[in-house]
């Protein structure tokens, strides 16, 4: 068999399963056989070693069954961050990117930042804003598997101050033992509401409920981090998270609530709202 004829079949049997067959395809081609969709084209008639072969044929009988494409790759884009994750670990998604936006926006100009990121997951967040503005981040994740996805993409990137502390972000103890004042605080926490999780695709719940479950309402962390962290930050500090597409008010409300000013609601680029943010 060749490549292109793997790459073939891999299309057809994944087209029941995603939207984008081909690009799902020719990530698992690259991943496996080394081809990327240009070399495809030119050398995809080259001989599929049989390991190889084997391997490809396993990932795609994974991706049949439900298993996300990120998991099978091990590691997945963030904003140009090459980002490991695997099962235990929220998949960094594009929409996040409006939070990072957000968090860079207020900061401006400023330097010699320090910043929180709460419930880190692959730290994706708090790598982007410490590229984008030199801050030290603490990136705070309590779960295990998580943490150890965190700590291998900060491995990753050795001159980014990014640093990880494994905690409960729903703990008063643990944001006791962060020290103040700060600069920002960032998160995109879990915000699904519970009743919602068995009717998520069947990918996402591959993911880690743990990073999912918001709660009742899907704003159990919305309401811990102003009532544990808000005082954290320093006056004029920055204080922004992803919500889910209906929870702008809710969350707004929050921030006014806990003595927060200049509330702002952050789209993304389906116009859906995906970030607030506000400043103490």
């Amino acid at each position: 068999m060749t490549v292109r004829e793997a790459y073939d079949r891999a299309k057809k049997r994944l087209t029941p399963v995603t939207e984008d067959p081909a690009f799902e395809a020719v990530c698992l081609t690259e991943k496996y056989f080394g081809m990327a969709r240009a070399a495809l084209l030119t050398h995809g008639g080259r001989t599929a070693e049989p390991e190889a072969e084997r391997a490809f044929f396993e990932a795609v009988e994974k991706r049949e069954n439900g298993e996300p494409l990120q998991y099978i790759l091990g590691t997945w884009d963030f904003m140009g961050l090459e980002l490991s994750c695997g099962a235990g670990v929220l998949i960094p998604r594009d929409d996040t990117a409006v939070l990072v936006e957000a968090v860079c926006a207020r900061l401006g100009k400023a330097r010699d930042l320090r910043g929180l990121d709460l419930c880190a997951g692959t730290g994706a967040v708090g790598l982007a804003i410490a590229r984008e503005t030199g801050a030290a981040v603490t990136a705070v994740e309590k779960y295990d598997a998580a943490l150890a996805y965190l700590k291998a993409n900060l491995a990753r990137y050795p001159a980014l101050p990014v640093r990880a502390v494994q905690g409960d972000v729903l703990s008063a103890s643990v944001a006791e033992a962060i020290n103040g004042p700060i600069d920002f605080i960032a998160s995109n926490p879990p915000y699904i509401e519970t009743a919602e999780l068995p009717g998520l695709q069947r990918e996402v719940r591959r993911e880690p409920q743990t990073a999912l479950d918001g709660g009742a309402d899907g704003l159990v962390f919305y309401r811990a981090i102003c009532a544990l962290w808000v005082d954290k930050l320093r006056s004029g500090g920055v204080l922004a998270v992803e919500i889910g597409e209906t929870q702008s008010a809710a969350v707004a409300t929050l921030f006014q609530n806990a003595g927060l000013s200049d509330i702002r609601i952050h789209r993304d680029m389906a116009g859906l709202d995906r970030a607030v943010s506000a400043v103490r």
